[in-house]
């Protein structure tokens, strides 16, 4: 039997102790700091440090519970792996401690394990390189007038949803999930798209808007016409409740994209002044804008997220392109000269999360890193990263017959070179300005020097 080894990883964040343990406590810090490439998800968070159960989904159906306890805040608790039959194979006894260093914080994680180091060394590094950049966001946040909120999210499940809520909880909002099913619980408050409840919005300070069908897939008649639907008539209907609300939102967030600009402007440089461009994407896109102005016209605050293209291996582009490029059969599409306006995850959370408290932001905002990549750089980036190479293009064809021949130009070959000018204009600061160190951190291939 693999004898159990003690290991441990330390580093330092630059806010205090009490605040650090905090983060720890509230809702959404075990979804925050499990890393996007490992393939688990958290099903239920424990409800205490002192004493819950944190129950997270492996393949094949596994199970990992940790149980917790050794609770003296603010200085450590301990998790322990209970469920069979993992402990038996993987023995784990995790113990987070906390220390006063002047003023900030040394967070010791020892683990008591047979799992061989060098598995762990990117998940820990993951781990305190996460939580130094959401607290710092967080700590930056309050200093420009954050305060709690009880925010209405729709779209809490999708890709940008399953980030932003446990971001925002762990900074000390409510998320309220509005569902289009039966709410589950006094966290969830059902949802008609077409026509919401009167009292829908009633106790809420903010409005997130992120609910609509995936533009990926076949231009079909079908699929046009699920894509504009989901958008334009819900988001109106959204919109006009919480202009008529009386104790409602004061400010309303909803998501956009930089499909606005159009399938293919060249080398122009495309801010929040340019002009929307041609094609059903860009239509869709000014029309679900529109469908905002109801709210902005009662006096709420309103902003239109232009996404870029999102970098998480939990879904997205990236998601595809992953498999691919690690097995060697990735690289540029055609000449690989669309240039591609790309956001980290994470950093698409701080742009939703400074929507909230920025009282200077409305209308819309471009939510993309400051240094767009045409298609082969990006190709041959991904391919370092993951250490393979890149020397299949994808030629045209491929494209144009899984999407169709509208698809695939306003998809697969769209070429927006897009600037995040508002955000700038306000000193937004990225985690990730630049595509390596952003691929780095989400796929977990940071190199030593860097954490």
């Amino acid at each position: 039997m693999t004898a159990i080894k003690t290991l441990t990883w330390s580093g330092v964040v630059e806010q205090p102790r009490s605040e650090v343990f905090a983060w720890h406590e509230r809702p959404g810090a075990v979804v925050r700091l499990t890393p996007p490439w490992a393939p688990v998800r958290v099903l239920r968070e424990a409800r205490s440090l002192a004493d819950g159960e944190a129950v997270l989904g492996l393949p094949l159906g596994l199970r990992w519970v940790a149980r917790h306890s050794g609770y003296h805040p603010p200085r450590q608790f301990v998790d322990d792996l209970v469920s069979a039959p993992l402990r038996w194979v993987v023995p784990w006894r995790h113990t987070h401690a906390f220390d006063d260093e002047d003023g900030r914080t040394r967070i010791t994680d020892t683990v008591e394990t047979t799992a061989p180091r060098a598995l762990l060394r990117s998940m820990f590094a993951y781990r305190h390189r996460q939580l130094r950049l959401d607290l710092a966001a967080q700590a930056t946040a309050r200093e420009h007038g954050d305060r709690p909120l009880v925010i209405a999210m729709t779209g809490s499940s999708g890709l940008i949803g399953s980030a932003l809520t446990p971001f925002l909880t762990t900074a000390g909002h409510e998320v309220v999930r509005l569902v289009r099913g039966t709410p589950r619980g006094p966290g969830e408050r059902r949802w008609n798209p077409d026509a919401p409840a009167e009292d829908l919005l009633r106790g809420v300070d903010a409005v997130i808007h992120l609910a609509g069908a995936s533009i990926g897939g076949r231009f079909t008649p079908e699929h046009r016409a699920a894509v504009r639907d989901s958008r334009i008539g819900p988001t109106r209907a959204l919109a006009r409740l919480a202009g008529r609300t009386p104790d409602g939102p004061r400010v309303f967030v909803c998501a956009s994209a930089i499909g606005y600009y159009g399938a293919d402007r060249g080398d122009e440089v495309l801010d929040e002044s340019s002009t929307g461009g041609d094609g059903f994407l860009a239509d869709v896109v000014a029309d679900w804008e529109q469908a905002t102005v109801p709210a902005a016209a009662a006096g709420v605050r309103v902003v239109n997220v232009r996404t870029g293209l999102v970098q998480s291996p939990r879904g997205g582009t990236l998601r595809l392109l992953r498999p691919l490029f690690t097995a060697g059969l990735g690289g540029r599409i055609g000449d690989g000269r669309m240039w591609q306006s790309w956001i980290g995850i994470d950093d698409l959370v701080d742009v939703y999360h400074r929507a909230l408290y920025d009282s200077a932001l409305a209308g819309p905002v471009n939510a993309v890193a400051p240094e767009p990549v045409r298609n082969g750089a990006y190709a041959a980036t991904l391919a370092r990263v993951l250490r393979r190479p890149a020397v299949l293009p994808v030629p045209g064809l491929g494209p144009r017959l899984l999407l169709g021949p509208e698809g695939a130009r306003e998809l697969a070959e769209a070429s927006q070179r897009v600037s995040p000018a508002v955000l700038e204009s306000r000193g937004h600061r990225f985690r990730h300005a630049e595509l390596e160190p952003a691929l780095r951190h989400l796929l977990g291939r940071v190199r030593p020097a860097a954490d």
